[in-house]
């Protein structure tokens, strides 16, 4: 039984590492980006539409409870929402604020365009 739950996790990481490396922008929230479900979730939604990124990516992890469990031990990121630019972690809902602040936030994503 518990290789088996080894086994589930080990592909669950796969998974969200094949969903990371295969999105230029991809955004790890709680709800969607027109419907948010927490404050920090929106304000990273709201930092990409700041810098003109609509077109990217998004896994709900309120309905996706294996990202929600697992990716923490992908990214080594311990809370959501997580941003990642070009196969990296850029970081959480504080990160994403003072690099769309600073403009950091508009050349990560240009730069991985």
């Amino acid at each position: 039984m518990e290789q088996q739950a080894e086994t589930q996790q080990a592909d669950q990481q796969k998974r969200l590492q094949g969903l990371i490396n295969d999105n230029n922008v991809l955004l790890f929230m709680k709800g969607t980006p027109d419907f948010p479900m927490c404050g920090f979730s929106m304000k990273a939604a709201q930092a990409l539409a700041a810098v003109g990124k609509t077109d990217y990516a998004f896994v709900n992890v309120l309905e996706d409870q294996d990202a929600r469990s697992v990716l923490p031990s992908v990214s080594n990121w311990p809370t959501f929402p997580q941003l990642f630019v070009g196969g990296e972690l850029l970081g959480g809902s504080d990160i994403v604020l003072e690099m769309f602040e600073s403009g950091e936030l508009k050349q990560a994503i240009d730069g991985a365009a």
